[in-house]
């Protein structure tokens, strides 16, 4: 990641791959427990479980403040603009430049994922200059390791990532994709 890369923008609105990624708003409150309030969603990610309206509403005000002092983007996935079907997050750290996402269980099988994680891969490459991105993924969270792999991301050989979220130990790889 260029050290120079300029703070997000105060609105973000990324179209590619049949894609509409868009900035979370109040009105997407009522449909994020939809999307995050899944036992896999709170088994493989940070998301808050259980994720009711007050989780979402933590979650929007949290997006705000990442975005305002620079440190992650976190973006609605949708094929229209409109509806969220997942998200997608861009996080600017000192280790690199790391895209992380969720699919809602009702929209999944559609390429959803992978095609987000094109979309923002590009976006970090393009407009904020990162040489690299990369997913920090458990090897037994089969669904994520073929978004990695059908992204185009590599698994990197490089020291397992250990720790420990919400009591559960989980150990990660890093896959990684290089700027084209």
């Amino acid at each position: 990641m260029s050290s120079t890369a300029s703070p997000f923008p105060d609105r973000i609105e990324l179209t590619g791959e049949g894609l509409v990624l868009r900035d979370w708003t109040e009105a997407d409150v009522a449909a994020m427990p939809d999307l995050f309030d899944h036992p896999d969603i709170a088994y493989w990610t940070p998301i808050a479980s259980p994720f009711d309206e007050a989780a979402a509403r933590t979650r929007l005000d949290r997006a705000r403040r990442l975005r305002a002092d620079g440190t992650a983007v976190l973006l609605a996935i949708t094929t229209d603009g409109r509806a969220p079907l997942g998200e997608v997050m861009l996080r600017r750290a000192p280790e690199g430049t790391e895209i992380g996402y969720a699919v809602g269980p009702a929209h999944r099988g559609r390429g959803l994922a992978v095609r987000a994680v094109r979309v923002m891969a590009a976006y970090a490459f393009e407009r904020l200059g990162a040489e690299q991105v990369i997913l920090e993924l458990e090897a037994e969270n089969a669904a994520s390791v073929a978004v990695a792999a059908k992204a185009g991301f590599s698994l990197l050989d490089v020291p397992l990532i250990e720790g420990e979220e919400k009591g559960r130990p989980y150990v990660l790889q890093t896959w990684a994709l290089d700027l084209p």
